[in-house]
């Protein structure tokens, strides 16, 4: 029978005009009996896009209309860009009267109105909205008279929700409410929709959060057919199980994570071999020996996509009875691992490696705190304490600056932009915010993960079976190349041209910028020119490590496509991978990477948000006080200064008023008229709080 995919195929032929379905299945030789089937599988294409149906009721794809199928990306200020499906074709900018009712994160088509000109993106008009993001939106009730609407806290969702009074249920003047859509908006109606909870009062403590987790969707809870299964799941490993695997439990292999992880997916072991070389064990949890595909826990793993870790919770991929329990590289317990023995020469190079099912028990749950003092400071209690491992530490050290420096030496870009750190009291409100430390444990891990993660793709990449990549695609030229003119204003200029840049242009720059005032700026804006990572079942390589193969396979307890390429390397260990499985995985890989990049896009989004509240909400406690900053960025209407703690604010140019300050796009500073006075990036200047909202996440400061 046909598929989707050969279909997709010929339509996308030179020579293919529009045809008719009747003219389709004589061309695929439908039978009679397969013809519901085929009608069904168009109707099915139409809905989501993938084709599109002419008047004259003959099929095209969109690219040959000059359509473009995808996903609407709006502004705070009404206008928005359709992304397409497609990953090959540019943006298109969508004026805001051109929306026809689409709203932010909707599928959509749209018709090209004009096309890509002097380096201008395409613009176009919304002619049909595939399917609908925003069932349901949170905001802000505001009561009036006779009906209220709602203030949707997503400032990309550009219209008020009307309520009639009927559909008000109880909620009160500036309270946070999620209320559904009963009328979506027209061209020149708001939508319309009924309140379906009430979730407390703006300034409610606990409301934001969860205002936050209703906005993004994020499922608190497991359904309870997904729960009835994991408690099913047994709390110790079967003998039988340990019989037929590797037995690595007389190894000294540790667990190091943070202080308050509980989900622990990875471990690892040294050895220095005879001759010379290093043997890297990495031990990953093996938990598709427990989710097994399309079971009620593989379709909600998929479902959610990535555990996501909120300033004050985390809502986690897999339940707890797996992802702190029986999957879990607890010490001095039995557990199942996909372990990988990597044989590493003095350069950095894997001259030999070995992936296989294991069973391990870890000697202890280390933290990256308690490594680094014993490898930084030789902190004399923890040295006693574990005596047994030091000299494991040590060699882990030396390793790991061993594979750092290969990696720096193939041009891997090493972006060291500091993570905050947010201490939350028991009631929930910011006591402290300081930046993440970044010590030797944590670069241990950081590198074994890397070259564990790089063998395994490339090993299954030369496999020729499919699989999910971690990519990380070349920049666009374009945006090279206005990079390089900015940075042109600092005195540095990318080697080689913006056609082809390679990543060691760009480390040799932040070698170059490393502690300069312009260093943040030229980091940033050098991160933005950057493509997004995502998944792919296309290996396309990875830009910013200079990897031609990559993958994410350490992390499955939190991460779905790591889960769903531990499944194929099960299946090829144990030669189960035949041709009709093979076929079969293709459509499976796609679809994982799909979606697993679309729900670490909107879980690194609402963590974010969670972040920037809490730092907002803090900043409110210390409004009328002095910090020292230095200025990130200057825009038409102000600056922004970053003080040490990571916290971002912004100083309105109208308040400086000891002269009329002029706005410098080109070199990204203020120049006094009268004075010649100038606030440029990278500026140290002294700051007072005046003043911040919450709700929208803003600090504002003042110059002392």
């Amino acid at each position: 029978m046909v598929s989707k995919e050969i279909l997709l195929e010929f339509m996308r032929e030179q020579a293919y005009n529009p045809m008719s379905d009747s003219e389709l299945a004589n061309v695929f030789d439908i039978k009679s009996e397969e013809m519901g089937y085929f009608l069904d599988l168009l109707k099915e294409m139409e809905e989501y896009g993938q084709v599109i149906k002419t008047k004259k009721k003959r099929y095209a794809i969109p690219e040959r209309m000059n359509l473009i199928v995808g996903r609407l990306q709006c502004s705070q200020k009404g206008f928005g860009f359709v992304i397409p499906d497609n990953n090959k074709l540019s943006d298109v900018f969508i004026p805001a009267s051109d929306l026809n009712g689409a709203m932010h994160n909707d599928r959509v088509i749209a018709r090209i109105e004009r096309k890509i000109k002097n380096g201008k993106r395409a613009e176009g008009v919304v002619i049909r909205i595939l399917d609908r993001a925003n069932k349901e939106i949170v905001g802000t009730f505001e009561n009036s008279k006779n009906f209220g609407f709602v203030v949707a806290d997503d400032k990309r969702i550009n219209f008020d929700v009307f309520i009639p009074k009927s559909e008000v249920n109880g909620a009160k003047d500036g309270y946070k409410v999620v209320v559904q859509i009963t009328k979506w908006p027209e061209a020149r109606r708001n939508p319309e929709g009924k309140i379906v909870e009430v979730l407390g009062h703006k300034n409610d403590v606990g409301s934001d959060i969860l205002s936050i987790i209703r906005k993004y969707k994020l499922p608190e809870k497991f359904p309870k057919k997904v729960l009835r299964e994991a408690d099913n799941i047994p709390d110790k490993v079967s003998e039988d199980e340990i019989a037929r695997r590797r037995d690595l439990r007389h190894m000294n292999i540790v667990t190091i994570d943070g202080a308050d992880a509980k989900d622990l997916d990875d471990a690892v072991s040294v050895e220095k071999l005879p001759n010379g070389n290093y043997r890297l064990g990495v031990y990953i949890a093996d938990v598709t020996y427990y989710v097994k595909e399309g079971s009620p826990l593989d379709k909600e793993a998929l479902k959610r996509g990535t555990s996501v870790y909120l300033v004050d919770r985390v809502i986690p991929m897999l339940p707890k009875k797996l992802s702190n329990g029986i999957c879990s590289l607890n010490p001095g317990v039995d557990r199942l691992t996909m372990s990988v023995f990597m044989e590493i020469d003095n350069s950095g190079k894997v001259v030999n490696h070995e992936i296989f099912e294991g069973v391990i028990k870890t000697k202890e749950r280390m933290t990256y705190t308690e490594v680094s003092d014993i490898l930084e400071k030789e902190d004399p209690k923890l040295i006693e304490r574990y005596d047994y491992l030091v000299e494991d530490f040590k060699l882990m050290e030396e390793l790991a600056l061993i594979l750092s420096k290969s990696k720096n030496r193939r041009g891997s870009i090493d972006f060291d932009f500091p993570e905050s750190k947010i201490i939350l009291d028991d009631d929930g409100r910011p006591i402290d915010i300081r930046k993440a430390e970044r010590r030797i444990a944590n670069r241990i891990i950081e590198e074994f993960m890397i070259v564990c993660n790089e063998t395994i793709a490339q090993h299954m990449y030369w496999l020729k079976i499919p699989f999910v990549y971690r990519v990380h695609e070349i920049p666009d030229s374009e945006k090279i190349a206005n990079f390089n003119k900015f940075i042109h204003n600092f005195g540095y200029h990318l080697k080689g041209s913006s056609e082809e840049v390679h990543p060691k242009a760009l480390q040799d720059l932040l070698r170059k910028i490393e502690g300069k005032k312009e260093e943040h700026i030229i980091s940033t804006l050098m991160l933005r020119s950057l493509k997004q990572a995502r998944y792919s079942p296309e290996n396309l390589g990875h830009f910013g490590l200079a990897s031609n193969y990559y993958c994410h396979f350490t992390s499955p307890i939190r991460r779905y496509p790591d889960l769903q390429i531990h499944r194929i390397i099960r299946e090829m260990l144990n030669g189960k991978l035949n041709q009709n499985r093979i076929s079969k995985l293709k459509g499976i890989v796609a679809n994982s990477a799909d979606r697993s990049s679309e729900r670490e896009r909107v879980a690194v989004e609402a963590e974010r948000e969670t972040e920037d509240l809490k730092k907002a909400e803090y900043m409110s406690y210390h409004i009328g006080e002095e910090f020292d900053g230095i200025i990130s960025s200057v825009v038409s209407f102000g600056m922004f200064v970053e003080l040490e703690n990571t916290i971002e604010g912004l100083v309105r140019i109208s308040t400086l008023v000891d002269d009329y300050y002029i706005f410098d796009e080109e070199n990204h500073l203020f120049r006094g008229e009268r004075t010649n006075r100038t606030f440029r990036i990278g500026d140290e200047v002294r700051i007072k709080v005046y003043g911040v909202d919450i709700a929208q996440r803003e600090v504002d400061f003042i110059l002392i």
